[in-house]
């Protein structure tokens, strides 16, 4: 059967709906892929999610960690080379899609990993040499099924992100169905990292008046549909308007991000403590709106316009009791982190690569604050 054209394309391809998934094999032909490397993790082999792929002569590396190591990159990359592999399939998280991309980079890059770093000025040093990359969403979160960016824990302890147009993904199918056994705290904790792209994409300085109105829109389908996903996970319009949400915040997220993720990747780095990306985004979310206010209140304005609210001050209360209504942690030490780590953070903080399309200045000082008010 000839595969039709797709249902949205904007950056890259995608297909969406309930049973999408069917797409993934014949996009593999379409690409000329006939080893791939299912880039997962083992839930998803337990879930039967990889059969559903309907990829026979795939090779699958499943040791995903929920922060990607540069360790997990050189395992995975062998994996890669020794089964012949010549294009990926990255399948969940953003976790797995973030690991899927940098090891398509090392594919056809020399090594070190750590110059193609945003912060080292490895922009321009990516390319186009990197075999094609079918990305398969089974959380409704990170949206790097059409992002450009990657981020990875190095060997040095430091958590750092890269970007490329070459490390979009050929094509992406957003397939609902497979969020419905996503239990209610992942539900939650993923659907706050999308909420969090939409607002932090409006929020940044940069002009784009697309990415803006996409935001907006995935802000309010979220807002409007993560109760109701946590639920149920059964509610099959629930699950469908959090993947767009997902999916707009990661279009949305192409003009920038802010502070909460400043904040929450060095967080995620801490040795030890594996700790969730989209739960630390939604804990700092309420906490950066308020230290944002003043430098954007027609920006929060609006935001609050989206979620029925009055004004751009009521939003930080509404996150907050958002958070509450989800069973979300609102305290860094409910998490298990130590006080006195986080000072040594602020620093990495202000030199995360998000920290220059925070509407508002965010320097150590300012990071070692919100980390105290955050603990």
């Amino acid at each position: 059967m000839k595969l039709p054209p797709p249902d949205i394309a904007y950056l890259t391809d995608i297909y969406f709906g309930f049973g999408s998934v069917a797409r993934v094999a014949e996009l593999l032909e379409r690409f000329e892929v006939h080893r791939p490397l299912v880039v997962t993790d083992a839930g998803l082999i337990e879930l039967g999610t990889v059969a559903r792929l309907g990829i026979s002569a795939a090779e699958v590396f499943a040791d995903t960690e929920t922060n990607p190591t540069e360790v997990n990159l050189r395992d995975c990359l062998s994996r890669y080379r020794q089964a012949g592999c010549d294009g990926i399939v990255a399948l969940g998280g953003g976790a797995p899609m973030d690991l899927a991309k940098l090891v398509g980079l090392m594919v056809g890059h020399p090594p070190p990993l750590a110059q193609y770093a945003i912060v080292h000025g490895g922009v321009t040093r990516i390319g186009p040499a990197i075999p094609p990359i079918v990305a398969v969403p089974t959380t409704a979160g990170s949206g790097s099924e059409v992002g450009r960016a990657a981020l990875l824990k190095l060997d040095t302890g430091r958590k750092l992100g890269f970007l490329s147009p070459y490390l979009l993904p050929k094509s992406t199918v957003c397939d609902p169905d497979l969020t419905t056994s996503l239990p209610p705290f992942l539900t939650a904790a993923t659907g706050m990292d999308a909420i969090s792209h939409c607002i932090e994409a409006y929020c940044s300085p940069r002009i784009n008046a697309v990415a803006d109105a996409i935001a907006l829109d995935g802000l309010g389908r979220g807002w409007g549909a993560i109760r109701k996903a946590q639920a149920n996970g059964a509610d099959r319009g629930a699950r469908s308007e959090m993947m767009l949400c997902s999916l707009m915040g990661g279009l949305a997220f192409q003009k920038g991000l802010g502070a909460v993720h400043s904040l929450s990747h060095p967080l995620g780095a801490v040795p030890g403590l594996r700790l969730h990306h989209g739960t630390l985004n939604a804990l700092l979310l309420p906490l950066v709106l308020r230290f944002n206010h003043d430098a954007c209140p027609q920006k929060l304005d609006a935001l609050a316009h989206a979620v029925g609210l009055a004004a751009g001050t009521d939003l930080p209360t509404a996150c907050e009791q958002l958070l509450g209504d989800l069973g979300l942690p609102d305290k860094l030490r409910d998490l298990g982190v130590a006080r006195e780590i986080l000072a040594p953070l602020a620093q990495m903080a202000a030199a995360d690569h998000c920290t220059p399309t925070n509407p508002r200045a965010l320097g150590e000082e300012e990071a070692r604050c919100l980390y105290s008010q955050a603990w």
